[in-house]
């Protein structure tokens, strides 16, 4: 399954992630409307983003969210009413609201964000499950090693 993954060894927090993901769905630099997350922590940066686990799929009554054949959960803007059943219900409080179109969004993992990162703290990988080891670079490191 193709998913984000984040390596805090290497984020400087620039954030330049988060403007390239809301110019990419949002067309306008304002980190507020980005899918991925950066936070200053005590030894360093922390990311959120979605992990692709599909809990918000049967929680939508009008089936606006689909995980596709690769893993990745879309939201079809088009059939959203817009209820944000899906941002109260996500496990991992990575699902958004913009309060523009009145409409949810989340991580595709498109791979704007990691173009964007000049130092390599995003990747786009294959997984075989999901888990918030994406976030914290345990599944980036463990993946590395055994190529």
């Amino acid at each position: 399954m193709k998913v984000l993954a984040f390596n805090p060894d290497l984020c400087d927090g620039a954030r330049g992630c988060e403007i390239a993901c809301a110019e990419t769905w949002f067309h306008v630099a304002a980190p507020h409307k980005s899918s991925i997350r950066i936070q200053a922590l005590e030894d360093g940066f922390g990311a959120e983003f979605c992990i692709q686990c599909g809990a918000c799929v049967p929680v939508c009554p009008v089936n606006a969210l689909v995980q596709v054949k690769n893993g990745v959960v879309h939201l079809r803007k088009q059939s959203c009413v817009g209820c944000m059943a899906c941002v109260g219900f996500c496990p991992y409080e990575v699902m958004h609201y913009d309060t523009d179109q009145a409409i949810a969004f989340k991580c595709v993992a498109c791979g704007q964000c990691v173009q964007a990162c000049p130092t390599g703290a995003l990747a786009i990988i294959e997984a075989d499950d999901v888990s918030t080891d994406l976030w914290n670079g345990r599944e980036w490191r463990h993946l590395q090693e055994n190529i």
